[in-house]
């Protein structure tokens, strides 16, 4: 995993969400700096310890607003929790694996987090995610959900008319065409852009994982692989640059 983008939704969830910031760990350091989106966030407010917008953080250890947002290990339902995210609970991954596909999001706030893709050892785009908007769709597309098998093909349309989100992408069964939830819309404009720049035939979506203990947000893992067309940048808009110029500061979590 190259980085983790973090990311503020609006209240009202009218304006979508905006890159504010960017972490990473690297030589045993984590670093967290403020992307230019965090200027133009609605209501974003700097994290604690952390309100300077024009420097590098770093801390060898997870900083406390990324650490709150995984699940102690003391709680009982902690190895449920990495099956549900597709991780084997005897050989835990590293807090950034496992932020990147349950995207750090909490009741008390609105920030999310999510990878940056970058490409496989072939070349390819893969991504993991949680399928949203199951609490909007028809009971026809739970009942089919509670069917769906590990691996089994999925199919995505671009919903056009969507009024919350125009990007917005669903999906929906192969065999008998059921809409059953919808890609995250951090991932949404990527596969705008995978299909433009590759095509349908190019790009394959599966279930990866039921959960049928798992809480709604939870319920369904999936993944996504596309061909990397040769000019697809993802996270590269002016919102996702850096703002810090200066030298890092140590910030001991």
């Amino acid at each position: 995993m190259n980085a983790l983008i973090v990311a503020s939704r609006s209240a009202d969830d009218s304006t979508g969400w905006s890159p504010v910031g960017r972490l990473d760990f690297d030589n045993g350091t984590y670093h967290f700096v403020y992307t230019k989106g965090a200027r133009l966030a609605q209501g974003f407010q700097p994290f604690k310890g952390m309100e300077n917008l024009e420097v590098v953080y770093e801390s060898p250890s997870l900083f406390p607003v990324f650490a709150n947002r995984l699940l102690s290990e003391s709680r009982p339902e902690y190895d449920a929790f990495l099956r549900w995210s597709g991780f084997d609970p005897a050989h835990p991954p590293d807090p950034l694996a496992i932020l990147g596909v349950t995207e750090g999001r909490k009741q008390t706030d609105m920030i999310e987090v999510f990878p940056c893709p970058v490409p496989d050892a072939r070349g390819m785009y893969q991504n993991k995610f949680f399928l949203h908007g199951l609490r909007y769709m028809a009971a026809t597309a739970h009942e089919r959900l509670a069917q769906l098998k590990e691996n089994e093909k999925l199919l995505c349309a671009c919903d056009i008319q969507n009024a919350a989100d125009p990007h917005a992408v669903l999906l929906r069964t192969s065999d008998d065409c059921i809409n059953i939830g919808y890609v995250p819309r951090y991932l949404a404009k990527d596969m705008w852009g995978l299909l433009g720049g590759s095509g349908s035939e190019f790009i394959e979506f599966a279930v990866h994982r039921v959960n049928s203990d798992a809480p709604l947000q939870q319920r369904l893992l999936c993944r996504v692989e596309a061909c990397w067309p040769q000019d697809f940048k993802p996270c590269d808009g002016e919102e996702f640059h850096p703002i810090p110029q200066g030298v890092p500061v140590r910030c001991d979590a």
